[in-house]
This record gives structure tokens, sequence and C-alpha cells, in this order.
């Protein structure tokens, strides 16, 4: 009991130390990056131009076929990483915003868990094991076995509910700018102050719109009963951009997913850790 009682003393005073806080911007910086890149790929669909899927994975393959791919793919598998660890931390003693919350901690494990997949997924496109299957062909696998259960379907059901109610909690989290509880607003002064929150408001907006559509897209799946409509972020963007005035709707959302990347580095700058 002493042993663990000391492992766990050293695990909290590791989660409040400047190493932890040095994960968490390079981790934030590393997400913001991603959103840009999605962003703009985002803005390829609107005008047509369809080689990537604009998701996650999309845009790592974005990114493994540039100059230097290979190099800026290691600071991406790094800096996800670090943000994995910063919220697994988060989860098992508390935030630096809200501190030892129930629902803070739990948004955090999932944060944490998620991000640490895209790390496995980054170095895959490291070694150069790209091959399989996209982030979207995963998704609709994924629906279709659990839709061959008794209650797969309505499980499917309900994890595109808790997506919605996740984006829609982005939107009113923009709208009402609750994301000022997580940066140290004290800092902020003049101009770059409403430059951050600006980008903060319309970012997570914009983020908030796509989770919604792609929690949407689950929810008809299960009703439906038809697996390939589950296609995530991807299917998101372009199931507007196949809608009447859809390529204008889906550029201005795009820019607001550039907004949230660009927010990414400042949140990476002064964000509460």
């Amino acid at each position: 009991m002493v042993a663990v009682s000391g492992m766990t003393s050293t695990a909290r005073r590791a989660s409040n130390s400047k190493a932890m806080s040095g994960f968490a911007r390079l981790g934030l910086a590393a997400r913001g990056f991603t959103y840009l890149v999605i962003g703009w790929l985002a803005i390829q669909i609107a005008l047509g131009h369809r080689h990537h899927a604009a998701d996650q994975r999309g845009a790592l393959a974005e990114v493994a076929h540039q100059s230097y791919g290979v190099f800026l793919l290691w600071i991406l598998a790094v800096g996800f990483a670090a943000y994995a660890i910063w919220r697994l931390s988060e989860a098992a003693f508390g935030t630096a915003a809200e501190g030892r919350e129930a629902g803070p901690r739990l948004k955090s494990l999932v944060r944490g868990v998620i991000y640490a997949s895209l790390c496995v997924t980054t170095f895959s496109f490291i070694s150069g094991r790209r091959a399989g299957q996209s982030q979207r062909q995963q998704q609709v696998t994924l629906t279709a076995r659990l839709m061959k259960h008794d209650a797969g379907r309505w499980l499917v059901g309900l994890v595109g509910l808790i997506v919605i109610v996740v984006g829609l909690g982005m939107v009113i989290e923009g709208a009402r700018r609750k994301f000022e509880k997580d940066l140290r607003m004290g800092e902020l002064r003049g101009n770059t102050r409403s430059l951050v929150v600006r980008l903060g408001m319309v970012g997570t907006i914009a983020r908030g719109i796509v989770f919604t559509v792609a929690g949407g897209l689950v929810l008809d799946a299960a009703v439906s009963y038809k697996p390939s409509k589950s296609t995530g972020l991807d299917g998101a963007l372009r199931t507007l951009a196949d809608r009447p005035y859809g390529p204008w709707l889906l550029g201005i959302l795009a820019v607001g997913l550039v907004a949230f990347g660009v927010y990414g580095f400042a949140a990476a700058r002064w964000a509460k850790t």
C-alpha cells in the first residue's frame, strides 16, 4: 500500500510539472496543425477537388506527400503522444480549469484515448504501412459489425446521439465563449485578446457543426439500417458539399476549421495546464 501511495504521489506531482505543461503545449500545437490541414482539405472539397479525405487520416496522408513529410509526421506523432499523456493525466488527477469534476475528467479520458490511437496511426504512416481502409471505411466497417449483433443497431444510434450532443455542446461552447475558462485570459491584452477569442468562437462553432452532422449520419445509419451512411468527419463534409449551396456552406465551415487550427496554436501559448 505504501508503494502504491508513493507511486500515486509521484504521478500526481508529474501531472503538475513543467514537463507535463510542455506536453500539453506541444500536443495542442499538433492538434492545431492537424485542423489547419483538415480545413485546407475541406476547402479543396468545396472547390471540387476530392483527392484526400478531410479527416485526421486524410490530413496525415496530405502531410506524408509533402517535402519533409516524414519529418513533419514524426513531430505530429510526438505531439499526439504528448497530448494523449496530458489528457490521460487530467483524467486521473483533474483538469487545471475545472479541478476534479467528473465530466471534464471523462472528456479528457476520451480525448486521451483518441489521440493515443491517432499517434499509432501516424507511426503507421511513418513506417510506410499506409495500405488498408481509410478512416471513413473503418467507421463504416465498424458500424456494420456492430449492427450484426442483437442490440448493435441501438448502440450505433446511441453513439450517433452522443456525437450530436457533443457537437451541439461545441456550438454552445463557441457561442458562449466557454473555452475562455481553459485559457489564461489575464495574460491576453488588446487586439491579441480579441483575435484569440474570435478564432476560438468561429473555430469551435464550425467544429461543432461538423461533429453534429457526423453524428446525424451515424444516427441515420442506425435508423435506416445502412452502415454505409456512417462516414465520419469526411463524410459529414462531403454530405454538406452535395447539398444545394453546399460548396458555399462547406467553404465557410472549412474556413472555420482553419480558424480552429490557428486557435490551437494560441491555446498552446495561453492554455491553463
